[in-house]
């Protein structure tokens, strides 16, 4: 009788402790940003969908920018943007021209989610805090006063 009493707690504590596994939170994924809204989107029938708001945390940050740039060499972006992000295989982010927005959040997101023709997706490797300094790091080169291309439109 013992030992059937023992079998039957022991199946009791293994049937409980299956129960709170089933019970506890599914690990979550990688988090998920909200969707920006600038001023050069066009929204469908002038009704723009709702979206977040994301925000620089080192902004003007000189000692950030210095670690970007150390950063932007460990990652290997100087690989297709220059050293010193003045363009290469890759464009030159330090003239002030930005094709997908030069907005810090705009920026963010190119780094982050990549953009076609080259540019990797580097959220999952760097993080978003990583990204942050990176965008710290480039809003921080100065635009030279002469940009070595200039539009062909007239201004």
């Amino acid at each position: 009788m013992s030992r059937l009493l023992r079998v039957s707690a022991a199946a009791a504590l293994l049937l409980v402790a299956c129960g709170r596994q089933s019970q506890a939170p599914a690990p979550s994924g990688p988090p998920t940003l909200p969707a920006i809204q600038y001023e050069s989107h066009v929204s469908a029938g002038g009704r723009a969908p709702p979206a977040g708001t994301l925000h620089n945390p080192y902004s003007g940050d000189a000692g950030v920018a210095k670690n970007g740039g150390q950063l932007f060499s460990a990652m290997n972006c100087d690989g297709c943007h220059g050293g010193g992000a003045v363009g290469w295989v890759g464009p030159n982010l330090g003239d002030g021209r930005w094709r997908y927005g030069g907005a810090d959040e705009e920026i963010f997101n190119s780094i982050y989610y990549g953009r076609p023709r080259g540019m990797p997706a580097f959220g999952g490797a760097l993080g978003t805090e990583g990204v942050w300094v990176l965008v710290t790091y480039l809003k921080s080169l100065p635009v030279p006063k002469d940009i070595a291309t200039e539009s062909w439109e007239s201004p």
